[in-house]
């Protein structure tokens, strides 16, 4: 069977991708789809988009601030000059981007 040239490609569907979601989410998630008058996709989309941009916010990147990029005026001075002591800069950066440790955390 010849596909007629003059009628368009059929579209392919996205990949599906199922979650599953405790009920305070699946609540967060009606909630949202409903103020932004969109759907569950879109909004689930809008999120990924969301927490992409925050990860690749250069003010939080620690090599992107070593040469200045990510700074601002605003920024305090680092506790080490990330110019001339580059690799603790990078370790405590790291370490600090890790969270509490279990130690921390439950306050012992």
């Amino acid at each position: 069977m010849n596909r007629d040239p003059k009628t368009p490609k059929p579209r392919r569907v996205s990949e599906p991708v199922q979650v599953y979601l405790h009920r305070p989410d699946q609540d967060r998630l009606r909630r949202l789809t409903e103020r932004l008058g969109t759907t569950k996709s879109d909004v689930l989309r809008r999120g990924l988009d969301a927490l992409e941009r925050q990860l690749t916010d250069p003010a939080e990147h620690p090599a992107l601030r070593i040469i200045g990029l990510g700074a601002s005026d605003a920024d305090p001075p680092p506790a080490t000059d990330p110019e001339r002591e580059h690799d603790p800069f990078l370790t405590d950066s790291e370490i600090a981007s890790w969270g509490p440790t279990p130690d921390e955390s439950s306050g012992t």
